[in-house]
């Protein structure tokens, strides 16, 4: 606009505070592309120094445990050492702790607390469960239905920590152990009608049912009650 109004290219550039040559190039364009030329050029920018594959190498190897590169004395990565074991791998020259967790981040891979888990192995579990929860619901009107559950075992639990996985997708661990030595079976029952708990104690072996043990304990063993 400068420029029709008969301004000259020096003061122009005075102006602006701009070269004489950049004046002289804005002019040149928008005579040959009109308004266009007035349009911001965007550079692309350097190019990323780590590719989309190493990027999703990066996060499968986030999403093991050191154990199984032979790594002894850490149960999970943190970022620092993931940094570190990613650079003795050689999948990076170098990466910053803020960059690896950027990339955890973009890949969908998150911080999360490790989960436990336990199923039955009895293939007709889900056939007995339709039959107790159809018995709570319709129970016999001619007798009594008597209630028995199995608590425990109370025993050292494995306590969930933390590790890199997924996300909504948290690592999971065995809620049991093997009982090489057997389980004490206590059974109780509560009357209702004058508030005392009787019980019963007995030795299992190890993995056996508890519904032997209480009939054992219905014939042998010290029966006690507490109010």
């Amino acid at each position: 606009m400068m420029s029709v109004q008969g301004q000259c290219v020096r003061d122009i550039a005075s102006l602006m505070q701009v070269s004489d040559d950049y004046v002289r190039d804005v002019i040149q364009a928008f005579n040959g592309e009109g308004f266009d030329a007035l349009n911001p050029k965007w550079s692309e920018g350097r190019p990323p120094a780590i590719s989309p594959e190493v990027r999703e190498r990066i996060c499968l190897i986030a999403k093991t445990a050191p154990a199984e590169w032979g790594i002894a004395g850490m149960s999970t990565w943190s970022l620092k050492t993931l940094a570190e074991h990613l650079i003795a791998q050689g999948v990076v020259a170098a990466i910053s702790r803020e960059h690896l967790r950027r990339i955890l981040r973009a890949g969908g891979v998150s911080w999360q607390t490790t989960t436990t888990w336990k199923a039955s192995n009895d293939p007709h579990f889900i056939a007995k469960m339709r039959r107790i929860l159809d018995l709570y619901d319709h129970p016999p009107a001619d007798g009594r239905v008597i209630c028995f559950d199995e608590f425990g075992p109370l025993n050292l639990m494995p306590r969930t920590g933390k590790r890199w996985r997924p996300q909504g997708s948290p690592a999971r661990l065995r809620a049991t152990y093997n009982r090489y030595h057997g389980v004490m079976h206590m059974i109780a029952a509560l009357d209702l009608a004058t508030g005392k708990l009787y019980y019963r104690s007995a030795r299992a072996s190890a993995g056996g049912s508890c519904c032997p043990s209480s009939r054992r304990c219905g014939h042998a063993g010290q029966k006690r009650s507490c109010t």
